[in-house]
């Protein structure tokens, strides 16, 4: 659940330019580049175009509100209720001091720093402009700024894991099941417009009409989902696989003209494991592709790097091996396949549960893609 806007006050927090400093470097900077709302808060705050430049020594608005901390509970001072809410601003705020961003503890200032992502951040989608796309799969934030052509002429085909009749892995946490395909679903749609973003064509093969990106914690299960063209999903797990290995083909063979040699099929899960068993995100490759290979070790090292920069430990440990999956050993381009975590391991369901963590796993993986 998020927090109402109405609880806070437009007390934006400001801060001037570093030499070198770019809107995505300043945003990394303050930890605002897990979730796409905060750069295009920044954008609109400024007055500022995708494209801008930052001036040095110039101020500008951060998408971070400035919450006076009234010495008992963030809960209090917020008027919420929700202890595991108030547990990630209490999280947030504490790695800002430890970066040396925030100058104190908000228990000695008595000043709780509350990013846009924490609040209600819906996109405008009433109007689509010369640098932005409509998108209604992608719901709430169907409007889809162009932020750079960096990956012009690219193709990305997105399969996330089972769906319709198939729910994939459950679990049940605190009297809600969680389904696999859900979470896997919305980490893909996070990524496809990240993608579309950043100049790329991206098709979500698999696609829920109701279901656009969510930021709630947990994602209600259904069976409404449908592969691309509308096609109903079988039951039958070898005909599923074989009906999305054939739309992509079909696919792939429309696009060869547009980009010969630029088309790519990442396909996402949830893995699902001993309740005890805490995994981080994993790749398979496929055996004779070495753009495969490249493009998961680059994701492989960008998930390393992130985990020394995020993590406590800064120790990643996922895997990258290769495997003869369907998907893998079908498709007609070079093709890699994620699992996630481990749905049933309460410390690997934070990384999904999470909106926040959803978005940084998409940014994360596109940062490796690209």
């Amino acid at each position: 659940m998020l927090l109402s806007s109405a609880n806070i006050k437009e007390d934006w927090l400001t801060v001037k330019a570093k030499q070198g400093d770019g809107i995505k470097k300043l945003l990394v900077r303050y930890h605002l580049d897990t979730h796409a709302c905060n750069e295009e808060k920044f954008l609109s705050l400024n007055n500022l175009s995708p494209e801008a430049s930052l001036i040095l020594d110039k101020t500008y608005l951060l998408p971070i509100k400035q919450v006076s901390f009234d010495g008992k509970s963030i809960r209090t001072s917020l008027g919420i209720t929700e202890f595991e809410k108030a547990k990630e601003i209490e999280k947030y705020n504490e790695r800002l001091v430890s970066a040396g961003i925030k100058p104190k503890s908000f228990q000695t200032d008595k000043m709780l720093w509350i990013p846009h992502h924490f609040t209600p951040c819906n996109l405008p989608v009433t109007s689509v402009t010369s640098n932005e796309k409509g998108f209604p799969i992608f719901g709430k934030y169907k409007s889809t700024p162009i932020l750079s052509d960096v990956l012009k002429g690219k193709i990305f085909y997105i399969i996330s894991g089972h769906g319709g009749p198939d729910p994939g892995a459950q679990v049940v946490k605190n009297g809600h099941t969680l389904c696999e395909d859900e979470y896997a679903y919305d980490v893909g749609l996070r990524l496809c417009r990240k993608l579309i973003q950043e100049g790329a064509m991206s098709y979500m093969i698999t696609r829920d009409g109701n279901d656009g990106i969510r930021d709630d914690e947990i994602l209600l299960c259904d069976r409404d989902e449908t592969v691309w063209g509308g096609q109903k999903i079988p039951l039958s797990q070898l005909k599923r696989l074989e009906q999305r290995i054939d739309v992509v083909k079909s696919l792939y063979e429309k696009n060869k003209k547009i980009a010969p040699n630029g088309q790519f099929l990442l396909e996402i899960h949830v893995d699902s494991r001993h309740t005890e068993q805490q995994v981080d995100l994993f790749l398979y490759h496929q055996a004779n592709s070495q753009i495969s290979h490249q493009m998961a070790n680059n994701i492989h090292n960008t998930f390393r790097e992130k985990y020394k920069e995020n993590r406590s430990t800064g120790v990643y440990k996922g895997t990258l091996s290769s495997r003869e999956l369907y998907s893998l050993e079908n498709a007609p381009m070079p093709a890699i396949y994620i699992e996630l975590g481990n749905l049933r391991n309460n410390f690997d369901q934070q990384r999904f549960i999470l909106p926040s963590n959803r978005q940084a796993l998409a940014n994360w993986l596109f940062e490796g893609v690209k």
